[in-house]
C-alpha cells in the first residue's frame, strides 16, 4: 500500500516525528499489522522505550501476516534494543524467502558490523549495493568496514563513491542531505586521523571556518565538524591534540555552548575536573538557562565539592521544571531533561549518603520512564553500597534487558558472572570498539579480566587485565620517583627530634581510630568487623586526614612560606595543632552522633593513611592505628585487576606492576619508620592471620582498642552498613581462604612487580629542608605586634627571616612595624619583597601603594598600576592583618 512505502521512506530519510504521527495516524484508522514495526521504530529512535517494547510485543502477536518488508522493519526495531543476535535470525529467516531482499542483506550486514564479524559485513553490504546501487547509507557503513579491517585505501575509494551517490542524489531533502554530510566528513576526518594525516583535517577545518566567516556556512556546522574531528582524535588515543582543537575554536567562537560542553568533557574524561568545573562555570554566564550545562556542572563536582555539585543539580532540576511542552517530540525532550536533572540531584544525594532521599529520587524517575539507565544504574549501585545485593542484581538484570553490555558489566561488579562464553566475546568485541575514552575501553576489560579469573582461565584474565591498565595510564599521570621523594621527606620531617621539640602537641582524645595499609590488603574487612562492635562506628574512607594537609598548603601559600606539608610542620605551634585536632574530633562525633550515637570510636579506614601516621600522631597522640598487611604479591594483583577509575583519585601506581612493586616498597620502608618513630604504638595486624583466625585477630584488636570482647564482630558479613569502597561486595561475603595465595596463579607475570619491589629505594638528598628551633614566630608576632608590643613582634619576625630569607608574610609583617615606628623606605623595602612573592595578596598591595603615595613616590605608583592595573584609593593604612586570623 503507498502508505506503507511514504512511511517507509520516512524512516530512511529519519523523519521520525513525522513517521510517529503518519505511523499513529494509520494504525488507528486501518489497523493494518505492518505498520507496527514502523511505529516502534519512531518510537525507539525517539527515547520511547516503552512504548517500543510495547509495540515490539505487539508485532509479535501478528507475525504470521508479516510480510518480508515488515519482517526487516520488524528487525530494526531489535536492532536498536540491541538485540543483535535476534535481528541477524529474523533477516536471514527473510533472505531465505527472499535472497535478493536488498534492505535485509544491507540489515543483516550492520548486525555483522556490529557484531565485530567483519568480513561477513562486507560480503553482504557489497552484495546489497549491487542490487541497489543508490543508497548511500550502505556506501557509509561499507566504509566503516573498510577502516575497521584497516584496509584505509579501499575505504577512501569507498568514500569517494559514496560523495558521489549522494551528490547526484537530488531528491533528498535539505535536512537530510545535511546530515548525510556531516557523516560523510566525519568519516572524511576519521580517515585522515588513522593515516596520520592531520594537516589536511586541520587544513580542511581551516577552509570551512572561512566559508563560515563569509555567511557560507552555518556557525552550528563548522561546530559540528570541529566536534567531530575532536571526538575521531580522542578516538584514536590523541586526546591532547582534541583538546588543543577544541581550545582554538572556542577562542575565536567564544560564546558558542556546545563547544564549552564538549572540552568539558574532555577535560571530565582525562580527570581534569578543574578545567571542566572552570569551563562550565564560564558557559554557564554566556547561558544561565541551559539545564544540561547545571547537569554537567554537578557531575564534575560530584566527587570533589558536594556543595557545588548540590547547588548546580538543584538549578538542573528547576530549570527542566519550567521548560514548555509545544509537541510530542519537545515532550520527549522535556522528559528527557527532566530525567537528566533530577538524576543529578539523586547522584548527589547518594554520594552525600542521604540514602532515603536519592532512594526517592531514583524511583521518582522510574515512575515516569522505567527504563531510564541512569537512575537504574545509580540506585543499583546505592544499593549494592548498602548491602542490598539481591536488590542491586534485580536492578542489573533490568539494565541487562535495555543495555546487554551495561547490564552484564554491572553484574559482574557484584559477582553475577554471564555462564556462556558468547557473552564474554561480545563484550571484548565492545571493549575494542573507540569511544571518547580512546581505542579501547577499559572498564569493559576489567570486568573481561574478573569473569575470565572466575572461569579460571588466568592467562586470558591477565590480558585482559593488562589491556585495561595500559589503556587506563593513557590518562593518568603518576610519578613513581615524586612518590618516593615525598615519602622520604615525610621521614625527614616527622622524626623523633620533632616530638620531643614539640611536647604535649595535639588533643588526649582517642575517639580516632585509623585503620590504613596498602589498597587491598584488607582494609575493608577489618572496618568491617570492628564496626560490629556498639562502641564502634566504621565512618569509612574519609578524607579528613588529607583534608588538613590540604589546608595547611593553603595557609603556607596564603601566608608566602614558600615551604608546604610536610616541611612547615614544625612552624605549627600547640594552639594551632589543636585547633585543627578539635575540628576533625568534631567532624568524627558528628558523623557518629548521626550514625551511631552510642559510639565511642571512630574508624577512619583511609588506606593511605599510612603516608599520614606523623601527621595523625601530631594531632592525636592517643588514636589507635591499625597497620594491615598482606602477601604484597596478593596485594598486587588484586590492585591490578580493580578498576578504580583512577581519574577520580589518588590511585594511579595501580596501574602498572613496577609501580605497585614500588609502591610496596615505599610503604614498607615508612611504615618500619612509623614503628621506630612510635615503639609499641601501632598494631600491625596480618590479613592471612584474620583469614585463618578470625575470632583470635578480632579479640586482638579489640583489646588494643581498649573494648569488651562481643561475639557478633564474627557476623561482620550481615552487619548492615555503606561501604563504597572497590571492596563493596566482599564484606557481605563469609570469610574466604581463596583469597590467599591468588599471586601464584600469575607468577610468570610477577617480573616487574618484583623489579619494583627489590629496586634499591634511592632518593634525591634534601638539600633545601631547614628546621626551625621553636614553633610559631609568624603568629606569635602577630599577637604581639596587635598588641602594640612592636620590638617583640619585630623581634619574632625577624627570627624566622633568620631561618627562612623568603618568608613573604613575615616581610609584610616587618614592613607594617617599620612603617609603625616611621622607618617608611625600610618598611617599603620589606612591602615589595612581600608583594613580590605573593601578588595575589590585595590587602599587601595597597599598603604598599599608600607606603608609595605617603613617601611621595609617585613614578613606583604609575610603574606598580601599570603592573598590577590598581590603584591606591585610602589614606589610612590597613592593619588588621586578616590574612593571619
Amino acid at each position: 500500500m503507498n502508505e506503507l512505502i511514504l512511511l517507509r521512506q520516512l524512516a530512511e530519510n529519519q523523519q521520525y516525528p513525522s513517521l510517529l504521527e503518519l505511523a499513529q495516524s494509520l494504525w488507528y484508522d486501518s489497523g493494518n499489522p505492518a505498520v507496527l514495526p514502523l511505529l516502534a521504530t519512531a518510537n525507539a529512535h525517539m527515547g520511547l522505550k516503552e512504548n517500543t517494547q510495547a509495540l515490539y510485543q505487539q508485532s509479535l502477536e501478528h507475525f504470521d501476516v508479516l510480510d518480508a518488508d515488515a519482517r526487516c522493519d520488524l528487525a530494526v526495531v531489535l536492532i536498536v534494543m540491541q538485540r543483535i543476535d535476534d535481528a541477524i535470525k529474523m533477516l536471514s529467516d527473510v533472505l531465505v524467502e527472499q535472497a535478493n531482499h536488498a534492505l535485509a542483506l544491507a540489515r543483516l550486514a550492520y548486525c555483522y558490523l556490529a557484531s565485530g564479524r567483519l568480513t561477513e559485513a562486507q560480503h553482504f553490504f557489497k552484495k546489497s549495493l549491487i542490487i541497489t546501487p543508490e543508497r548511500f547509507v550502505v556506501h557509509r557503513n561499507l566504509v566503516a568496514v573498510y577502516i575497521a579491517q584497516n584496509e584505509l585505501s579501499q575505504a577512501q575509494k569507498q568514500l569517494d563513491s559514496a560523495t558521489e551517490v549522494l551528490d547526484n542524489n537530488h531528491a533528498v531533502s535539505d535536512a537530510l542531505y545535511q546530515q548525510y554530510w556531516l557523516q560523510l566528513n566525519t568519516t572524511q576526518l576519521q580517515l585522515w586521523v588513522a593515516q596520520g594525516f592531520f594537516t589536511s583535517a586541520e587544513e580542511w577545518l581551516s577552509q570551512l571556518g572561512m566559508q563560515q566567516q563569509m555567511g557560507d556556512c552555518e556557525e552550528a556546522v563548522l561546530v559540528q565538524c570541529v566536534k567531530s574531528y575532536s571526538q575521531v582524535l580522542a578516538e584514536k588515543n590523541f586526546h591532547q591534540q582534541a583538546t588543543d582543537i577544541l581550545r582554538e575554536y572556542l577562542k575565536r567562537y567564544n560564546d558558542n555552548i556546545e563547544l564549552f560542553m564538549a572540552l568539558a568533557e574532555l577535560a571530565q574524561l582525562q580527570g581534569h575536573f578543574m578545567q571542566a568545573i572552570n569551563l562550565l562555570q564560564k558557559a554557564l554566564k554566556k547561558d544561565e538557562g541551559n539545564s544540561a550545562l547545571w547537569v554537567q556542572l554537578s557531575t564534575a563536582c560530584l566527587y570533589r565539592f558536594d556543595k557545588k555539585a548540590r547547588k548546580a543539580a538543584v538549578r538542573a532540576v528547576s530549570l527542566a521544571e519550567t521548560l514548555e511542552v509545544t509537541d510530542q517530540q519537545s515532550l520527549v525532550l522535556v522528559k528527557m531533561k527532566q530525567a537528566q536533572a533530577n538524576n543529578a540531584l539523586a547522584q548527589v544525594e547518594s554520594q552525600g549518603q542521604n540514602f532515603e532521599v536519592s532512594e526517592q529520587l531514583y524511583r521518582g524517575i522510574l515512575a515516569e520512564n522505567s527504563q531510564f539507565l541512569p537512575a537504574l544504574l545509580g540506585l543499583g549501585q546505592q544499593q549494592m553500597q548498602q548491602g542490598h545485593i539481591d536488590e542491586a542484581v534485580v536492578l542489573f538484570e533490568r539494565v541487562k534487558d535495555i543495555d546487554p553490555l551495561q547490564g552484564y558489566s554491572a553484574l559482574i561488579n557484584v559477582r553475577r558472572f554471564p555462564d556462556d562464553v558468547g557473552t564474554l566475546d561480545k563484550m571484548a568485541i565492545a571493549a575494542n570498539k573507540p569511544s571518547m575514552e580512546g581505542s579501547l575501553r577499559a572498564g569493559i576489560l576489567f570486568q573481561l579480566a574478573a569473569a575470565w579469573e572466575k572461569k579460571e582461565d588466568y592467562g586470558k584474565a591477565f590480558i585482559f587485565a593488562e589491556q585495561a591498565n595500559n589503556a587506563s595510564k593513557k590518562l593518568l599521570s603518576y610519578n613513581a620517583q615524586k612518590h618516593r621523594e615525598d615519602c622520604a621527606r615525610l621521614r625527614a620531617c616527622f622524626n623523633k627530634t620533632l616530638y620531643q621539640h614539640r611536647p604535649n602537641y595535639g588533643i588526649g582524645s582517642s575517639m580516632p581510630v585509623y585503620v590504613l595499609g596498602m589498597p587491598r590488603s584488607g582494609t575493608t574487612l577489618i572496618e568491617q568487623i570492628l564496626s560490629g562492635h556498639s562502641d564502634i562506628f566504621g565512618a569509612g574512607e574519609l578524607g579528613v586526614i588529607p583534608q588538613v594537609v590540604q589546608g595547611i598548603n593553603r595557609w603556607e601559600r596564603h601566608t608566602g612560606s614558600g615551604r608546604q606539608y610536610p616541611d612547615c610542620i614544625d612552624d605549627f605551634n600547640a594552639y594551632a595543632i589543636a585547633g585543627i585536632a578539635n575540628n576533625v574530633l568534631k567532624e568524627l562525633q558528628e558523623l557518629a552522633a548521626e550514625a551511631k550515637p552510642e559510639s565511642k570510636y571512630v574508624v577512619d579506614k583511609m588506606p593511605h593513611n599510612f603516608e599520614n601516621i606523623g601527621l595523625i600522631k601530631f594531632l592525636f597522640p592517643n588514636a589507635k592505628i591499625i597497620s594491615v598487611c598482606r602477601d604484597p604479591r596478593d596485594i598486587a594483583m588484586s590492585n591490578y585487576f580493580t578498576d578504580y577509575q583512577a581519574k577520580h583519585g589518588g590511585m594511579g601506581f595501580a596501574y602498572d606492576l613496577e609501580h605497585i612493586g614500588e609502591q610496596l616498597a615505599d610503604h614498607n620502608l615508612l611504615m618500619h619508620h612509623w614503628q621506630q618513630t612510635f615503639p609499641g604504638e601501632i598494631l600491625e595486624i596480618n590479613y592471612e592471620d584474620v583469614v585463618d583466625n578470625l575470632e583470635g585477630s578480632a579479640r586482638k584488636m579489640l583489646n588494643y582498642i581498649g573494648v569488651d570482647w562481643q561475639p557478633r564482630v564474627l557476623k561482620f558479613n550481615e552487619l548492615v552498613r555503606t561501604v563504597k569502597t572497590a571492596s563493596v561486595w566482599q564484606v557481605r561475603q563469609h570469610i574466604y581462604k581463596t583469597s590467599k595465595a591468588k599471586w601464584q596463579h600469575y607468577q610468570t607475570q610477577l617480573t616487574p612487580l618484583i623489579k619494583g619491589t627489590n629496586t634499591k629505594i634511592v632518593s634525591n638528598p634534601i638539600t633545601d629542608l631547614f628546621t626551625l628551633p621553636e614553633p610559631g614566630f609568624l603568629t606569635d608576632g602577630v599577637a604581639l605586634y596587635k598588641e602594640g608590643k612592636l620590638d617583640e613582634a619585630e623581634m619574632c619576625f625577624k627570627k624566622m627571616l633568620h631561618h627562612n630569607p623568603e618568608h613573604a608574610a613575615c616581610h609584610y609583617m616587618v614592613g607594617l612595624v617599620y612603617l609603625s615606628k616611621n622607618h617608611a623606605q625600610d618598611g617599603i623595602r620589606h612591602f615589595e619583597k612581600a608583594v613580590a612573592s605573593c601578588p595575589w595578596q590585595k590587602e599587601w598591595r595597597q599598603n604598599l601603594l599608600k607606603a608609595y603615595e605617603q613617601e611621595g613616590e609617585t613614578n613606583k605608583i604609575a610603574a606598580f598600576n601599570k603592573s598590577y592595573q590598581r590603584t591606591a584609593t585610602s589614606d589610612a593604612f590597613t592593619t588588621k592583618t586578616t590574612v593571619f586570623l
